[in-house]
């Protein structure tokens, strides 16, 4: 069976980013949208994420611009004390159902849960079978950075019929304990595995955890909705760049800033992919000492791991914590607004759905693609040091050419998602005045430094 659905948009995707997108878009216009994914609810892969997943940023930063993701406030207990709220996967879940549920009410959104976009602006239900024909919509493909997740990714590594490997999301569901276990995997994922196994009362011993690249990460202290906080930050980094001789003298500069965190100091990382860390957490994972820096896991076996750079013995009951999706992806930056469809990224360095409210935004109040491109130029996600230092300079250039248009800055500056806005209203402080200060004087230097640094752009 066949049916035509009459909408002006096919937005692939009811992620993170279709999501941000669909919102701004249907705030800022009259317009219909079609919104597909193959999940069976909105959410994206917080649908299938492991149960004690957290957001690493503050939840402010996350969601949609029109509504706000939680209440906006600071803990008031626990580790992390005075700092933002982070939303649970269950928090998470729920916030975007509600969204959708207003979407749909508004009658501008009609989702197509459990589909499949199948090309030539058709969608096909994989539990009904019907097509779905919706001939002049524009399609947006918010499934360009789309993650790969422990829970739908086979372990990119062999295993042993006689070994035990489960993923992440397993670990939550365990009846029987092994005398060790092995979380393989050097990003937030495994970082979290290993916190949760500690609070849980593993002994540090009984954790080995291999992983094959040392990772960066950023202080959540700085990464906090308060414009003086994230404004200092961002003064600090470009003071920081503009400073630096090497990629790896910026990196060392930004520790000592209390901007990057690495867990081991006695190791230079090479992974910069840059998630938020916790004083608390960082000290929890100093506290493993068995860990394995041989390259990628590439088989194991019963008692026995296999590495790039040899074999590792682990307990013969060890269990095998699989963290090792690849999770950020790396193709190509492309055109924002191309002839094919609207392909979703980062405009800024980093806070994905930022960028993706700023792009519907834009769709909603621009005519020409070719103006629409030269306000919204996209950034990629990091991975090295010399990716993350690209990010920044791109990201920034990104986020000065949408600032300079006054309706998107008065837009953006009211939007919760937007880390540097100072909203309107917000009161003077000396700590404001010298990071606005500070970022005006070390920019433009820093930025240069930094894309020197960083190589080809």
């Amino acid at each position: 069976m066949t049916r035509t659905v009459d909408v002006d948009y096919l937005v692939v995707g009811a992620g993170a980013m279709g999501m941000a997108f669909t919102d701004a878009l249907t705030e800022h216009a009259d317009v219909r949208v079609a919104l597909v994914d193959r999940r069976h609810g909105v959410s994206g892969h917080w649908l299938e994420a492991y149960p004690f997943v957290r957001l690493h940023q503050a939840s402010a930063f996350y969601g949609v611009a029109s509504t706000l993701l939680g209440g906006g406030q600071l803990q008031e207990r626990g580790p992390e004390k005075g700092l933002q709220e982070r939303a649970t996967q269950a928090e998470i879940c729920a916030y975007y159902a509600r969204i959708l549920d207003r979407m749909v009410e508004s009658g501008k959104v009609e989702f197509f849960p459990n589909s499949e976009y199948v090309g030539d602006n058709t969608v096909v239900s994989h539990i009904s079978g019907e097509r779905f024909e919706m001939p002049g919509a524009r399609v947006v493909d918010a499934r360009y950075l789309a993650p790969s997740i422990p829970a739908e990714k086979p372990p990119p590594f062999d295993v042993a019929d006689d070994a035990r490997v489960l993923p992440v999301n397993e670990l939550a569901r365990l009846e029987e304990t092994p005398s060790q276990y092995v979380v393989v995997g050097s990003g937030k994922t495994a970082t979290d595995a290993c916190i949760w196994l500690l609070s849980r009362g593993v002994d540090p011993d009984a954790i080995c955890w291999v992983r094959p690249r040392d990772p960066w990460m950023f202080n959540r202290a700085v990464v906090q909705p308060d414009p003086a906080i994230f404004l200092g930050m961002a003064a600090d980094t470009m003071q920081a760049a503009e400073q630096s001789t090497t990629l790896e003298d910026f990196f060392l500069r930004l520790e000592d800033a209390g901007i990057m965190l690495r867990i081991d100091r006695t190791v230079m990382p090479t992974m910069a992919k840059a998630p938020t860390l916790a004083a608390w957490e960082l000290e929890k994972l100093r506290t493993l000492e068995n860990v394995v820096r041989r390259g990628h896991l590439r088989h194991v076996g019963r008692g026995s791991l296999t590495l790039d750079d040899g074999t590792v013995a682990v307990a013969s009951d060890a269990l095998v914590v699989h963290c090792a999706a690849d999770g950020l992806k790396y193709p190509p930056l492309v055109p924002v607004w191309g002839p094919e469809a609207i392909t979703l990224q980062p405009i800024r360095a980093g806070f994905p759905c930022f960028g993706a409210a700023v792009i519907g935004y834009v769709e909603a109040t621009r005519d020409s693609d070719a103006e629409k491109n030269r306000v919204c130029p996209p950034s990629p996600f990091p991975d090295t040091m010399a990716s993350w230092a690209r990010m920044n300079v791109l990201g920034t250039q990104a986020a000065m050419s949408f600032s300079s248009e006054p309706d998107i800055k008065e837009w953006s500056d009211r939007v919760a998602l937007n880390p540097a806005r100072v909203p309107p209203g917000y009161p003077a402080s000396a700590a404001l005045g010298d990071a606005r200060e500070r970022l005006a004087k070390h920019t433009k230097p820093g930025l240069a430094q930094l894309a020197a640094l960083a190589g080809p752009l």
